[in-house]
């Protein structure tokens, strides 16, 4: 089966956003609301652990803070905490975050050559928005984002959800990811994946991955159509 669809990550993957975007994102946001917590550069990526907005903040709680979650409105104060960082996060993005090397490119190449684009990721639509310009994400013709589903990754239900509105199998598509936990997920749903480490997720364990690169720089689209021969069999070809 030839390759049909690019399935993308966006933390990570499509930008380096995590260290210098939403943890501050999520500073700011305790800040606004009174709370004195502060997650440093080690602790944000111990917290990367746990994929989500509101998952990781209930995570740092259950560890750092558990009297929080005994309040009767902690489920209340974690979604208003998530809608502050989100606010802030936006406003982060229209200052600029750049694409990591490659990414614009390779979409481009890819959409110009008729594969189809999609996005499977944990982060809120509105993150994504903030992130790409217009012309961008009108390049993806399926995004997954947020709650789309109830379990995020490393569960693979947003992969399935995207191939689900693709209405692809999964040995037509690649994922494209930065993280053990989105590789995982990826993997879990049937899907080849190409990993671009971040200094976050360089000591992950990548065991299963197609291939993993630095970046995006030197893909090109024939590349990646010989990798999925590579994963899936060069004599399949329907």
């Amino acid at each position: 089966m030839k390759l049909q669809a690019l399935i993308f990550d966006v933390d990570g993957t499509l930008a380096d956003t995590e260290r210098d975007g939403h943890r501050p994102a999520f500073n700011a946001a305790f800040a606004e609301l009174g709370l004195d917590w502060h997650w440093d550069v080690a602790r944000y990526g111990e917290l990367l652990a746990v994929t989500g907005g509101k998952e990781r903040i209930r995570f740092f709680c259950e560890r750092h803070v558990p009297e929080f979650l005994h309040r009767v409105d902690a489920e209340a104060r974690i979604r208003e905490l998530h809608a502050a960082k989100t606010r802030h996060y936006v406003a982060l993005c229209t200052q600029g975050i750049a694409l990591r090397p490659g990414v614009e490119s390779l979409l481009r190449e890819a959409h110009a050559a008729g594969l189809r684009l999609a996005i499977a990721t944990t982060t809120t639509p509105e993150n994504i928005s903030a992130l790409l310009t217009p012309d961008l994400l009108a390049l993806f013709e399926q995004v997954g984002a947020g709650d789309t589903v109830a379990h995020k990754k490393p569960a693979p239900d947003i992969y399935l959800w995207v191939l689900e509105q693709l209405a692809l199998p999964a040995a037509a598509c690649l994922a494209i990811e930065d993280s053990a936990n989105g590789l995982t997920a990826s993997r879990a749903a049937g899907l080849a994946t190409v990993i671009t480490r971040t200094a976050y997720t360089d000591d992950h364990d990548f065991s299963g991955a197609l291939a993993l690169l630095p970046d995006l720089g030197q893909v090109t689209v024939p590349l990646l159509r010989h990798w999925h021969e590579t994963a899936y069999g060069s004599d399949n070809k329907s």
